[in-house]
């Protein structure tokens, strides 16, 4: 049997009560446990006459019948795939770019190509450092696709090691601007909490009580939009003392400032106020996030560097859109 394809299975009394990787795995001996697990992650595993099941622990019930499509192998190694970049800083050891919205930085399932690393293997060549593995060469850190802004990028593995180390050490400073739902109740302050994988959906994080690492953001209101009491959005800047995963994301949610657009944690505030500023809120396109500042000590020269992107052109006309309902108050 050829692993990549359409398989269809369905399930005896032999396999009820049973995990449906484990199920799926026994079913389909070219596939690994590990591999079908991926695949469900994936959604690539539908119940017939149902939806896409993303749960490997899901238990199987009898006479339940599951399809699942494996793709075409991928290349092992990314290929280089030219794009224009905005680079703000380039030298022998590291690259400095501002990320457009969008922009997956490296291949994953679901993104096979046209990345970030892609774009980087088209413009430094081999010499991309390959520490990162052979799926994120020269990547140190990353934005979600959705994140617009500021990051570095090594050029070799001396680099990369040496930058590593600074973000494991929180040894620079990122700074992120947001655009966000209502506004805080104090103009600048500090969150410190723990911050894991979310109880009862892995793909998101969330604020807990027990486990989790530790996260620390400051934050500041830069900007309210609307009535004094009770602003519709702000303009806030954030920076990050750790790094966790959708740290700004998941931290202004719980202040109760969810980034404007972001399906995972946002959520929209849609009153009796302006339907006019409501809907531009409400549509605007991406998670209204942008790094916008970082700065950190060069490898090789020892030398400060700071380095700044402006807002994107979607979050600024979102922001005047703000500003012109506001003086007209």
């Amino acid at each position: 049997m050829s692993e990549a394809g359409r398989h269809i299975v369905t399930f005896d009394d032999r396999a009820a009560g049973d995990r449906l990787d484990r199920a799926l795995a026994a079913a389909l001996p070219a596939l690994t446990r590990s591999r079908v697990k991926a695949l469900i992650e994936g959604r690539h595993v539908a119940l017939a006459g149902g939806g896409t099941i993303e749960e490997p622990s899901r238990k199987v019930k009898t006479g339940e019948r599951f399809i699942i499509d494996v793709p075409e192998p991928e290349p092992a190694q990314p290929q280089a795939q030219a794009q224009d970049l905005d680079i703000l800083h380039e030298d022998v050891d590291l690259l400095v770019l501002n990320k457009p919205a969008g922009l997956v930085v490296h291949p994953a399932p679901g993104n096979p190509d046209n990345t970030l690393v892609n774009a980087l293997l088209a413009h430094c060549g081999p010499s991309l450092s390959g520490i990162g593995g052979v799926r994120r060469p020269g990547i140190v850190h990353r934005l979600d696709k959705d994140t617009s802004g500021v990051m570095v990028v090594a050029k070799n593995d001396a680099t990369h090691q040496a930058l590593s180390r600074l973000f494991a050490a929180h040894d620079l400073t990122r700074a992120y601007q947001a655009i966000v739902w209502g506004a805080p109740r104090s103009r600048k302050g500090t969150i410190e909490t723990a911050i894991g994988r979310h109880p009862g959906d892995r793909k998101r994080m969330a604020v807990r009580r027990s486990g989790g690492k530790h996260a620390i953001t400051d934050y500041w209101l830069e900007q309210s939009f609307g009535p004094p009491v009770k602003p519709w959005a702000s303009l806030m800047g954030a920076r990050l003392h750790t790094g966790r995963t959708h740290q700004v994301r998941v931290h202004l949610a719980h202040i109760g400032c969810p980034v404007v657009g972001d399906p995972v944690y946002g959520r929209s505030r849609i009153t009796a106020w302006n339907t006019d500023i409501a809907m531009s809120l409400k549509s605007f396109g991406r998670q209204a996030l942008h790094a916008a500042v970082l700065e950190f000590r060069h490898p090789g020269t020892g030398r400060e560097m700071r380095f700044a992107a402006e807002l994107p052109l979607d979050m600024e006309t979102l922001l005047a859109r703000l500003n012109d309902v506001k003086l007209s108050l």
